[in-house]
């Protein structure tokens, strides 16, 4: 059954001067931990502050059915944000920082420093809370603006770059907080990144930002499915791999024996396995097993990011001529 969408933006537009920051997005996003996903300048950062009311725009878009032009306010109070850039107030001990953001969602003041204990415990940083945060390491401060995020117990999180600067050890332990805290604490975690391990890593869903626009909204799975033109499948075979090769080349199927056992071949997506099965049968080779060949996330990526600047520098081409 599909998921509720908790974001819904139609042709969402914000320019800066000159700069088109964002160019008519248009999706619809659900999921338990969506991969915002694109090179730096894609246009990520924004489309966030703009979900948040924190910056005009044109076009639609709500979060949890609240209007991101109208009722910003109201969106922040069930909304965590962590910012890309160190916003950290000097001089100020992280309990101190976490209660000052709790009471900014509307907490109490007694509230507040409890919630900023609990966010701080739950972030690891138990055993530094009293210390001003801007003594902190890198990998210190990142959890810190966890901690600010998810104080008020927001039913979504905005996670901006959240492992940026992090060691290899820092950055799998950011990681696997985030993993689990759908589970733990209820609440959804949109994760902008251009990081693309860290997507494969953890995240259900992915949104594919390029030049101000949405490219891929969809599942993970499906963006490793997303490969275009034929499918390719590994096949692993009881006997001789290169026997049923032959029998597949003499078909007309592209193949590569990988191991004695067993091989790559490729398949118009039409016919699908069937006809592996098939031409099997007619050469007398047992199948053991037929899997389809699918991208990593990095690979899905890339080629659709290549798509779309082969789409644009054809668009440029025909305006050139156009014009000419």
């Amino acid at each position: 059954m599909a998921l509720e969408p908790i974001i819904v933006v139609d042709n969402v537009r914000r320019h800066f001067g000159a700069i088109k920051a964002l160019q008519g997005v248009t999706a619809e996003i659900s999921g338990k931990i969506i991969g915002l996903l694109g090179p730096n300048g894609a246009g990520k950062s924004t489309l966030l502050k703009c979900l948040l009311g924190l910056v005009p725009f044109e076009g639609r878009a709500t979060v949890l059915g609240m209007s991101a032009a109208t009722d910003g306010a109201a969106i922040r109070v069930r909304v965590g944000y962590m910012p890309e850039q160190d916003l950290l107030l000097p001089n100020m001990s992280a309990v101190e920082l976490c209660a000052y953001a709790a009471e900014l969602s509307g907490l109490p003041r007694s509230e507040a420093v409890q919630r900023a204990h609990a966010a701080l415990y739950y972030a690891g940083l138990e055993e530094k809370r009293y210390q001003p945060v801007d003594t902190y390491s890198t990998g210190q401060k990142q959890r810190v603006k966890l901690a600010q995020a998810l104080v008020h117990d927001p039913e979504i999180l905005f996670l901006d770059e959240p492992t940026n600067g992090l060691d290899p050890k820092a950055r799998a332990e950011m990681l696997e907080l985030i993993s689990e805290m759908p589970g733990r604490r209820g609440c959804a975690i949109v994760l902008s990144t251009h990081l693309l391990g860290d997507v494969e890593r953890v995240c259900d869903q992915a949104v594919i930002m390029h030049r101000g626009a949405v490219k891929f909204s969809g599942t993970v799975a499906e963006l490793r499915q997303t490969r275009g033109g034929d499918s390719e499948y590994t096949v692993s075979v009881r006997d001789n791999a290169h026997d049923f090769a032959a029998a597949l080349t003499q078909a007309g199927l592209a193949n590569e024996v990988t191991s004695p056992v067993a091989l790559r071949v490729t398949v118009d997506p039409a016919i699908g396995p069937r006809q592996l099965f098939a031409l099997a049968a007619a050469a007398g080779a047992q199948l053991r097993s037929v899997e389809v060949q699918r991208d990593t996330v990095e690979a899905a990526f890339l080629r659709i990011i290549g798509a779309a600047n082969d789409d644009a520098t054809a668009q440029a081409n025909q305006a050139k001529a156009g014009a000419a």
